[in-house]
């Protein structure tokens, strides 16, 4: 089972973090990492064969946001999407977000940083 992740973070120290997690849990994956959200989904609209499983996403990032994000998602091309499914990764715990980001049908899991290595094998596991 190989898996091919983006994630979407404009902290360069979480996205250090999380690439550490994912690739130490044992579950073989690809990790693109991206700081902007608008160049990840630039990403995810240039390729329609991108092979993006999974997208861990932050929500509190400057100019996009994570719930922007998730808008511009949805609404492309379901070619453009793929089977790539989202779970919001974030250090929010406030349950306003956790119920907005569930109202997003690409929306599959919401868990709260740091990522760990037994949560990085289960949402791998899962995508």
């Amino acid at each position: 089972m190989f898996r091919r992740v983006m994630m979407v973070d404009d902290s360069d120290s979480d996205l250090l973090f999380t690439r550490l997690a994912l690739q130490r849990c044992g579950v073989p994956c690809e990790v693109l990492g991206f700081e902007r959200a608008q160049d990840a989904l630039d990403h995810l609209a240039a390729s329609p064969d991108h092979g993006v499983d999974l997208i861990l996403l932050d929500i509190n990032m400057p100019v996009m946001d994570g719930f922007a994000f998730l808008e511009a998602f949805e609404a492309l091309p379901v070619a453009h999407r793929g089977s790539a499914v989202v779970a919001m990764l974030s250090s929010s715990s406030d349950p306003a977000d956790r119920a907005r980001a569930g109202s997003f049908s690409s929306v599959k899991g919401y868990l709260t940083k740091p990522l760990g290595k037994a949560e990085a094998a289960a949402v791998l596991q899962g995508t």
